[in-house]
């Protein structure tokens, strides 16, 4: 055997780091779906971009 198959690697651990949603304000889409923004951020305006990415979806 060479050296190289005694070595063990770890796997590097992922971690995820959740939003602190205190600092978002809520955008209702509609009665399943809501997205986060900036606390200075226009509501209309995420509404908006959020039905021009997903035509399919709006109602």
């Amino acid at each position: 055997m060479s050296e190289r198959n005694n070595f063990m690697f770890e796997k590097k651990q992922v971690v995820f780091k959740s939003p602190d949603l205190s600092k978002l304000q809520v955008v209702v889409i509609d009665h399943r779906t809501k997205i986060y923004i900036a606390l200075d951020a226009d509501p209309e305006e995420a509404r908006n971009r959020y039905h021009s990415r997903n035509p399919s979806r709006k109602s």
